[in-house]
C-alpha cells in the first residue's frame, strides 16, 4: 500500500462527497407504513378473533334463536336485523382496538421512534385509523356473509346500504379508540373499553329494540343509539333527526378529544 506524500505550498484534495440518500417521500412512508400495520394486525391472534371470528359467532348464537328470526322486518327478517347489528359491534370493536393500539406504541416507544422518520405524526394517526377502517370493513363483510348463508334475508339495497353504513358509521369508534388509547393506560385498554362497548351496545339499542318506554329517551344520549338507528334503517326502520344529530356530536367529541389528547402527546415527544 502506498502512503500518500503531502507537499508544502499545495492543496490538500477534498474529500470525496458522499453520494446522498435519496429522499423519502411522507406518501410513500405512509403507505410502506399501513402496510405493515396491516401485517402486523393478521398475525395478531386476538384480533382476528375480536373482529372476523366473534362477531359472526354472535349472530350464530343470538340470530337464529326464537320462533320469529324469519318474520319479515320491512326489508328483511329478523335475522337480517341483528346480522346487522352484529356487523356494527364487530366493526365498533374493530375500530376502537384498532385506534386505541396507540397507548401500547406510546408505552414501548414506538412513537418516539416514528420521530425519526419522514413519517408525520398526523399521518401516523391517519395511517391507524386507516388500518382499524380496513379491518372493520373486513368484519362487516365477514359477519354478513355468514349470517347470509345462516338465513338471514334483506333485499339488495337494503345489503349494500347496512355493510356501508356499519362500515363508515365504525369511524366514530375509531375516533373514540384514538382518545381512550391517549388517555387510558396501555397495560389494560382494552379490557377496559371491551365491557365498555357492550353496556354501550345495550343502552343504546344496538342489541335490542327500544321500543317505546322511557329507556328509548335516555339511550339517545348514548354514542351508540345514532349508529344502531342508522344502520337499520335501510331495513325500513325511522331514521329521526335525534339520531343523526348523535351520530354528528359523538364524532365531534371524540375526535375533538383525540386531536387534544395528540397535541399534548406530540408537544413532549
Amino acid at each position: 500500500m502506498s502512503a500518500t506524500t503531502f507537499t508544502p505550498g499545495t492543496t490538500t484534495p477534498a474529500p470525496a462527497a458522499r453520494t446522498a440518500r435519496p429522499a423519502v417521500r411522507p406518501l410513500t412512508a405512509a403507505r410502506a407504513y399501513l402496510a405493515v400495520e396491516l401485517r402486523r394486525a393478521l398475525r395478531n391472534r386476538r384480533t382476528l378473533i375480536f373482529s372476523m371470528v366473534m362477531p359472526p359467532a354472535l349472530f350464530l348464537i343470538f340470530g337464529l334463536q326464537g320462533d320469529d328470526v324469519s318474520q319479515s322486518t320491512g326489508h328483511g327478517n329478523v335475522a337480517g336485523w341483528i346480522a346487522v347489528s352484529m356487523a356494527l359491534y364487530g366493526a365498533m370493536v374493530t375500530a376502537t382496538a384498532g385506534g386505541a393500539g396507540v397507548s401500547v406504541e406510546r408505552a414501548q416507544g414506538w412513537t418516539r421512534q416514528l420521530r425519526l422518520t419522514p413519517l408525520r405524526p398526523a399521518v401516523y394517526v391517519g395511517v391507524k385509523l386507516a388500518g382499524a377502517m380496513v379491518l372493520g370493513a373486513g368484519s362487516v363483510v365477514v359477519t354478513l356473509a355468514v349470517a347470509a348463508v345462516a338465513g338471514a334475508r334483506m333485499s339488495a339495497g337494503a345489503w349494500v346500504l347496512c355493510a356501508l353504513l356499519a362500515w363508515v358509521g365504525s369511524l366514530v369508534f375509531a375516533a373514540f379508540g384514538l382518545f381512550m388509547g391517549y388517555l387510558l393506560p396501555a397495560e389494560n385498554v382494552m379490557q377496559i373499553l371491551g365491557p365498555v362497548l357492550a353496556l354501550l351496545s345495550f343502552a343504546g339499542g344496538l342489541f335490542m329494540p327500544l321500543g317505546d318506554g322511557w329507556w328509548a329517551t335516555v339511550a339517545q344520549l348514548f354514542p351508540t343509539y345514532g349508529l344502531a338507528e342508522l344502520v337499520h334503517a335501510p331495513l325500513g326502520g325511522d331514521l329521526g333527526v335525534a339520531a343523526v344529530v348523535n351520530v354528528l356530536a359523538w364524532a365531534a367529541v371524540f375526535a375533538a378529544g383525540a386531536a387534544w389528547r395528540f397535541r399534548k402527546d406530540t408537544a413532549r415527544v
